[in-house]
């Protein structure tokens, strides 16, 4: 493609998101995947070892199963209840608030027990109307986090977002 005065435009490049839902598998996927190559891989090749790693076939099924899923745009009532990143109020309608519970699971550390005042400490980082109880109750209940009976231990619930889940998780994060 060339422009107007006759030089080259840069390619448009597609974004890929690439979900990673156990980092640990991956990297030992991964690993494996760059052993099998011969000294430094090229970009394209990459590309090849980085889908392989993440169970696709190679880069192009990666690709075709981007294209043919695209993210949706997030919900614009969830989005509008964020602020700089940081939910501002707690919504009314369920639907939205249990997509608005989700950036929140995405602020908790996967893989990692933690106590009760940790995890109020990163909920309290993606709000500001000062009820974190109700947010950490609305976790659990909507099985995004778990914890013992007598709520000494939490660890985030490991699991893919849906796509509306993780739309508004990519809108919140340009936000902050």
């Amino acid at each position: 493609m060339t422009t107007q005065t006759g030089a080259k435009a840069p390619k448009q490049r597609d974004e890929i998101s690439l979900y990673i839902a156990d980092l640990s598998s991956f990297t030992k996927a991964l690993r494996s995947e760059l052993a099998k190559v011969e000294g430094l891989p090229g970009h394209l090749e990459m590309m090849g070892v980085v889908a392989r790693a993440a169970g696709k076939r190679n880069y192009q099924s990666l690709r075709a199963e981007a294209e043919a899923s695209p993210l949706p745009e997030p919900d614009r009532r969830a989005l509008m209840v964020f602020t700089k990143g940081r939910m501002r109020r707690w919504p009314k309608l369920r639907g939205v608030q249990a997509l608005c519970l989700w950036p929140l699971w995405d602020r908790l550390p996967p893989r990692r027990e933690m106590t009760e005042p940790e995890v109020n400490a990163a909920i309290t980082e993606g709000h500001n109307f000062g009820d974190h109880a109700l947010l950490r109750r609305s976790l659990v209940s909507a099985g995004l986090l778990w914890r013992t009976n007598d709520g000494a231990v939490y660890r985030r619930v490991e699991q893919r977002p849906p796509d509306a889940a993780l739309a508004l998780i990519r809108a919140v994060k340009a936000q902050a």
